[in-house]
């Protein structure tokens, strides 16, 4: 794809600016198709298209979770470990708030406030994910080790099928 047409998000302004090497990777986006139909038309395997997902704790602090497309977060366990009682997924109205972006868009980078960011450990094994780049229907492809390195994610083990 031609650099011209790549999106201008917050996402790359902040990948830009750390000089991250990612690759464009655009797609037909369909509403409620989620990682299953990025990984198809993209011709990628789901388990390294990677899912940001705002959630909040119950004092309704947000927080990022970064999971691989074929797997589910238990929010028990992420509770547990971060010393909370109790993560459930924010409405896409108050994840749109935090973030800066429209649900299905979603991207971990350049949000519009600074949220604690949880990363699956699995996904460092990968040598190439697909992460949003900020909009419907775009993701980038990078390493896992230069999301470690801008985001400073902590890593956990809350992945279930």
């Amino acid at each position: 794809m031609a650099k011209e047409k790549t999106p201008i998000t917050p996402a790359i302004r902040q990948l830009r600016a750390e000089k991250v090497e990612f690759a464009d990777r655009l797609y037909t986006y369909e509403e409620k198709g989620g990682t299953a139909v990025s990984a198809r038309e993209l011709g990628v395997d789901e388990h390294r298209v990677i899912k940001t997902l705002i959630m909040e704790d119950e004092a309704k602090k947000p927080l990022i979770v970064l999971m691989h497309g074929d797997l589910q977060v238990s929010t028990k366990e992420l509770a547990r470990i971060i010393g909370v009682k109790q993560i459930t997924p924010c409405t896409p109205e108050t994840a749109q708030k935090h973030s800066g972006y429209q649900v299905g868009g979603t991207s971990p980078f350049g949000t519009r406030r600074q949220m604690p960011v949880y990363l699956e450990e699995t996904i460092t094994g990968l040598d190439r994910i697909y992460i949003n780049g900020g909009k419907r229907g775009y993701l980038v492809a990078l390493a896992p080790s230069e999301l470690v390195r801008v985001l400073k994610p902590m890593p956990v083990h809350v992945g279930i099928r």
